[in-house]
This record gives structure tokens, sequence and C-alpha cells, in this order.
């Protein structure tokens, strides 16, 4: 029976004292109608839309986007880039040069406007789309801020620029259902409708069941249960390299919100097969650290199979007619029974279709159950207090040094 700190089978996940996650839905009509207007103008007018933002400003948005667009662009996509979640110059400087020949709409997003990565990106930036289009930049500009107060409100009050809000209660890495995941989502030519359809149905499938009938809870549970028992990393992993993306985006959910009093276990991320022949042999007979969170979508719109060769050089026969896709299922098997052989323990998250509403379902399913798995750990899985501690240092080295820095 599962019993930690009072939670048995039949306790209701309503009786923990769980906040219920309905808020992080953005669903008020007038609003995403508004957005859906400007996802036709920027459409209309351009063909690159940037991104500026850091850690959950921009990874949920990112994660969608790149598991549900082609993996080579073509001309008639609609093409999303990022800015703000680095510092590099070389980065920056040809950004700008590849822009250049683009359409160009800016989307930036900051609660507050006053972290480094996008605040520098979003300077430049700013003065790069003034000097290119003039006055039209301000049409251009789109912010996504709080809605009372912040560096980033003031200076889009200030030049007239159109902004959505973020949700008052909504820390970054939850927020990829407000207008700060699901404008660049919308843009990139994704169905948001279904997106927010997943995940309103998973807010409600784990919210008032019991805890041996709720999936997110028996997740959290068991990664709790593996983590009492020693093991310190847990490994997410997938089979299809679009979903790296999605992988980024849950390191920095689990990581952010655990992580904290010397507590949690230390989130990481492996694509097979491509991984296997990387840190597979490690995963299969190393140091007996971890366990394993597998997901696997069952259809795949695109797939393509083996042809029969008469020659049969490379004895792959025996898979014609079989498509990648079928290969790629029972690899996943395959990769589950070794590593369970070898002493890993392995999760399994099915899925039946990798599309709009299953992934806005699965990032729902992961949000509930990180909540939960916080308060197992007894820590706040909403703030991030060591974030915050290297802002503060940074910002001071910088302004001790900032005499000796040369001007350009």
């Amino acid at each position: 029976m599962l019993n930690y700190k009072g939670i048995t089978k039949n306790t209701l996940i309503s009786d923990l004292n769980i906040p219920n996650l309905k808020s992080y839905i953005h669903s008020n009509s007038e609003i995403l109608l508004e957005m859906d207007k400007l996802k036709n103008e920027i459409q209309d007018s351009a063909n690159t839309l940037l991104v500026i933002g850091v850690g959950g400003s921009f990874l949920g948005a990112r994660a969608v986007i790149d598991a549900l667009t082609p993996y080579f662009r073509t001309q008639n996509n609609m093409e999303i880039i990022y800015a703000g979640n680095n510092m590099s110059g070389a980065y920056l400087q040809q950004l700008l040069a590849y822009l250049d020949s683009k359409e160009v709409y800016v989307n930036v997003i900051s609660k507050s406007g006053s972290t480094m990565e996008p605040a520098l990106a979003f300077r430049i930036v700013k003065q790069y789309m003034e000097q290119r289009y003039g006055f039209e930049a301000r049409q251009r500009i789109i912010v996504t801020t709080d809605a009372k107060m912040g560096i980033l409100k003031q200076i889009a009050d200030q030049e007239g620029y159109r902004q959505f809000d973020v949700p008052e209660n909504v820390g970054g890495r939850y927020s990829v259902f407000t207008p700060v995941g699901l404008l660049p989502i919308a843009v990139a030519g994704i169905d948001i409708e279904q997106f927010l359809k997943g995940a309103e149905v998973a807010e409600q499938d784990f919210s008032t069941v019991a805890v041996e009938q709720n999936a997110a809870a028996h997740y959290a549970l068991t990664r709790y249960e593996l983590y009492k028992k020693g093991y310190a990393v847990e490994l997410l992993a997938s089979f299809e390299p679009r979903l790296n993306k999605l992988h980024e985006w849950w390191k920095q959910l689990f990581g952010e919100s655990e992580g904290k009093e010397h507590k949690g276990l230390y989130p990481s991320t492996v694509n097979y097969s491509t991984d296997l022949h990387a840190i597979g042999q490690f995963i299969q007979e190393g140091s007996p650290i971890m366990f394993e969170t597998l997901i696997h979508f069952s259809d795949i719109e695109e797939d393509i199979a083996v042809p029969y060769i008469e020659e049969d050089l490379d004895g792959l026969n025996y898979l014609a007619g079989h498509t990648l896709n079928q290969i790629n299922a029972t690899s996943k098997d395959g990769v589950a029974l070794a590593h369970e052989e070898g002493g890993v323990p392995v999760m399994k998250l099915e899925l039946p279709k990798l599309d709009a509403y299953h992934i806005g379902y699965l990032m729902m399913f992961f949000m509930k159950a990180c909540v939960i798995s916080a308060s197992l750990l007894e820590v706040n899985p909403f703030d991030q207090p060591g974030v915050e501690a290297y802002k503060v240092k940074m910002v001071k080295l910088l302004q001790k040094d900032a005499s000796k820095l040369p001007n350009f």
C-alpha cells in the first residue's frame, strides 16, 4: 500500500492542500480572440517571430513548437527563433545579421523586465528594430509582462507596445498555458484550442480522484519512493528528437521546483536511440544512482517504411515493410527490458498521439506531478531562491567592474 506522510491509496488529491492549477490555464475568450487576430497579422506581415526570454519565458513555447512543427522548415512555415536565453555576443551578432533578410516581429517576455539575459537582448534588438523599421517598430514589438509593475511594463507603456499579461500568481516554469507560451505557439501555426483542451482535461483528471487512480500522483509518489531508496538522478528519455526541448522544459520544471534545502532528485534527460551510443553503457552498468522515465507517443503522423532489397547485403530484409516508428517502439521496449535487468527502475508514460491535445495533456500531467512531488519533499514548488542568489552576485560584480569595461 502507498503510504507517505499519511498519504494512502484512498487519499484524495483534493485533500492534500495542493494548489489547483486551473488558474494556470489561460482560457479567457477575449484574450484568445485578440491573440488570434495578432497571430494572423504576424503571419500576414512577417515570416519570422523572434521570441526574447529565458527559462520558463521561452522553454514551454519552444518545447511545444519543436514537438509539433517540421524538422526542416519550408519556405511557407513561420519561423520562430529565440534570443535572451544566453549572453553570447557572437550569437546575437549573427542573429541580427540573419534577420536582415527576414520580415520580423518580436515578442519579448519577462515578468519583471530586470532579468539580465532578456533585458540585454531586448535593448539591442529594440535598437535594431527601430533603426530598421522606424516608427513601425512599435507595431512589430509585442510585450508579455506583469499587468501592473516592472521595468518591461514601464517600457511597454512608454513606447505604446501592445501587451499581454502574465497572470500574477503564475511563475515562468508554469506559464506555458498563459500568453507567455500561447502567443508564440499560435504564431507557429499550432492549434492552441486543442493544446488548452488537453491541459484542461488533464487538470480535471489529476485533481479529485484517489491517489491510486491518479497517474500524476502515482508518478510523484514513485519518484519519492525511489529518492528515499537512494536514487539521486531521474532520466527522462524519449525516442523522438523533436522532444528534446520538452526535455529541457521538464528539467527546469522539476529542477527549480524541487531542488531546495539540499533536497530533490537531479533531473537529467536523454534522447534515444542517439544517447544509447553515448551514455547507454553508464546507464546499463555504471553507478546505480538513477532511474528512468520513458515517454512514448504511439502515433506519430509521419513515418517511413524499410524497403525490401533483393541483394540484402546489409541483412535487414527481415525488417522490410516495418516502419521506423514501429522499430522505434520496439527499441523502447528493448531498452526498458535491458535497463530493468541491469538494475535501473523504469517508468513508462504512454500517450496515443503526438499532437497539440496530448502535448497539452502531458505538460499539465508533469505540472501536477511536480507540485505533488515538491509537497512530499516539503519544499515550495513555486519559488526559486537559488536562482535569485546568482543574479545578485552577478549584478554586483558587473557594477564593480563596469568602469573597467571598454565602451563601444
